[in-house]
């Protein structure tokens, strides 16, 4: 094939494949100092005398401490004068290398209670009103709730959301920066597509590619799905083989610093299918029309709508009916894959310069195949920008790569 599709190899592309010559900055303690000033003046408007912080990627934003949640306690107390961690005491050494922010580190023992001293640590800051992670699990937010006995425990996820929902120039660089990588790895798995290869066989490709281009730990995800499997959104069980005239759609990502990645190609393996082809150019018509629509103060409801109108004017649809769009048009991202606002008909967010969103208004033909285009971009006081192009062709997906 000579359409960037097929004739290569794995070994070929992977020898192609380097870490780029020139890294973005990483996020460093003055950003993560600076999102704890900015947390404290909307706890301070809220009425909160503290937030707790678990596991996961809220900890991550404000401290730099990229653990995830386990069933041993980790978390961070912000109050309005102090940062005070709190840490297995084995695994001292492995949190202050990591911890970006100015804080009095606390440690419990293995048969000590951690949630009896995140209750000291507030009462010793005469804590009486807590905003708890929205990612804080409920088996601990139960125990933090009995062992704080009279705190009057919250939400933060108004607060968290607000502060992580508007990226810095910073936070889309490295977006910027997992989003070309994942790009340039979608076109190199083209390119090794062979009739008969595996579904697992391109996914172990694309994860060692991103290891090789310098991600973060490989693919963050990929789905992989041939033929009639593409109409189901997220894929169904199985290792299915790629064959002579099949769809083709890869759905894969990385990330940088945290921060991620999430780009999804369909395109034709062999002769192109004319029914497949016409439900493609709607499709990228759908993704143009949502990206024409986000413009700053547009709710992001109306992003949603802008994609379906497309659909419907060629008798698709209406609202989530097959054949059609059977989700959302996009979601928020960064430190996580999927974060809020959601570019859904319920969001009535309206648009700010600093969110990023996917733009994905699948169309899925129940039993014959779906086409997805996801790109992501980000907004400005002027509109949305791309943070890669999107596709432009089914048949030559990666012309300008």
């Amino acid at each position: 094939m000579n359409n960037g599709v097929g004739g290569s190899t794995v070994s070929a592309e992977l020898e192609t494949i380097s870490p780029f010559a020139s890294r973005v900055a990483r996020i460093g303690k003055a950003e993560r100092e600076d999102r704890i000033v900015r947390l404290r003046q909307l706890m301070r408007n809220r009425g909160d005398d503290a937030v707790i912080l678990t596991a996961g990627s809220n900890l991550r934003y404000f401290s730099g401490v990229p653990w995830g949640q386990t069933e041993r306690f980790v978390g961070l107390v912000i109050s309005q004068t102090e940062a005070v961690a709190i840490c297995p005491k084995f695994e001292d050494s492995a949190l202050e290398p990591v911890l970006q922010i100015d804080a009095d580190c606390r440690y419990w023992e293995e048969h000590e209670d951690p949630n009896a001293l995140a209750a000291s640590i507030l009462s010793r800051l005469g804590a009486n009103a807590v905003a708890v992670d929205p990612n804080c699990p409920l088996w601990l937010y139960e125990r933090i709730r009995e062992a704080a006995s009279g705190v009057r425990l919250s939400n933060a996820e108004p607060l968290t959301t607000s502060m992580r929902s508007r990226k810095s120039e910073a936070e889309l660089a490295l977006v910027r920066e997992a989003m070309q990588m994942t790009l340039k790895v979608h076109a190199s798995a083209a390119r090794v597509l062979r009739d008969g290869m595996k579904a697992s066989e391109i996914r172990t490709f694309i994860d060692n590619a991103h290891r090789a281009i310098g991600a973060d730990g490989g693919s963050t995800f990929c789905a992989v799905q041939f033929g009639e499997g593409t109409s189901h959104p997220h894929g169904k069980p199985g290792d299915p083989s790629l064959k002579d005239g099949d769809v083709v759609l890869i759905d894969t990502g990385c990330s940088v610093d945290g921060y991620q990645s999430d780009i999804t190609r369909t395109y034709a393996f062999g002769e192109p299918n004319s029914k497949v082809r016409r439900i493609w150019d709607i499709e990228k018509e759908a993704q143009q029309a949502a990206f024409d629509a986000a413009k700053p103060g547009v709710a992001c409801a109306d992003v949603d709508r802008a994609s379906r109108r497309v659909l419907e004017a060629h008798g698709l649809g209406p609202d989530y009916r097959l054949p059609g769009l059977p989700h959302r048009t996009g979601h928020g991202l960064g430190l996580d894959i999927h974060e809020g606002p959601y570019l859904v008909l319920s969001d009535k967010t309206p648009l700010a310069s600093g969110m990023c969103f996917s733009n994905e208004p699948m169309i899925v033909v129940p039993g014959e195949f779906g086409v997805r285009l996801e790109d992501h971009f980000y907004m400005t006081d002027e509109g949305a920008v791309w943070f890669t192009e999107p596709q432009h062709s089914y048949t030559e997906p990666f012309a300008n790569i």
